[in-house]
């Protein structure tokens, strides 16, 4: 099934802002987080078509996953 996963702020780095990939029926958010190697100390946010998401969340075709970082700020 085809998915648009968004990377936001560092997670970027080495990586790519908006990719479209081929992934298997039921695969979860944390399957994607996996394969691109995104430690969990480095997840802040994930939205699933613009709604907050878990990493066990089972993705649809069609869907977009963004992912973004911790927010810090003072």
């Amino acid at each position: 099934m085809k998915i648009v996963v968004k990377l936001f702020a560092t997670l970027r780095q080495g990586r790519f802002k908006v990719q479209s990939g081929i992934y298997p029926e039921a695969a979860k958010v944390q399957d994607i987080v996996e394969g691109l190697a995104i430690p969990p100390t480095d997840l802040g946010i994930i939205f699933v078509n613009g709604k907050s998401a878990d990493l066990n969340r089972v993705l649809q075709e069609g869907d977009t996953l963004s992912i973004f970082p911790p927010v810090g700020g003072g």
